[in-house]
């Protein structure tokens, strides 16, 4: 991914109003990011409240997407749905988002199974090891499981639109 700034993460944004997005908490460490390393940018409300934000590049424009998760999570093993790393005990969280434009207005939302603390990018590059250190054994490169990331996130947010 590209680095992105705090305009450009903004302005991104399709599934809220532009006064939610003009006032959420943006991550304060763009410039030190490892950008090379993303494949899209993934990041929590600082206040705790289940609230979370990802920025993807899209085919025309960078797709920004405000989340929501419960707070206490699952005690039991969960597999993320874009990166497929198996997490134990609230590692991954059902994230809502509204859908975008009318249905999204009428309270219609998609949600999909995510690593809570949305480094999907770095569990599929090795960069990051879940929290028992356990991995399922994969025959496919870095660049595979990253490419998967891209596919299933595009997939998500291709729901949002439907």
């Amino acid at each position: 991914m590209d680095p992105v700034t705090e305009n450009d993460i903004r302005s991104s944004f399709v599934n809220c109003s532009k006064g939610d997005a003009k006032r959420l908490g943006i991550p304060k460490d763009l410039a030190t990011r490892p950008w090379d390393q993303l494949d899209f940018l993934g990041w929590h409300d600082p206040s705790g409240n289940g609230r979370g934000y990802l920025v993807a590049p899209g085919p025309d424009a960078l797709v920004g997407v405000a989340l929501r998760y419960e707070t206490t999570g699952s005690g039991r093993t969960q597999m993320c749905t874009i990166c497929l790393t198996t997490h134990t005990a609230g590692g991954v969280s059902l994230m809502t988002a509204n859908k975008a434009g009318d249905a999204g207005r009428k309270g219609n939302s998609v949600g999909t199974y995510m690593c809570t603390d949305l480094a999907c990018s770095l569990y599929a590059r090795g960069k990051k090891a879940p929290a028992l250190g356990r991995r399922y054994r994969e025959d496919l490169s870095v660049e595979q499981k990253a490419a998967r990331v891209r596919d299933n996130l595009a997939a998500f947010i291709a729901r949002l639109f439907a």
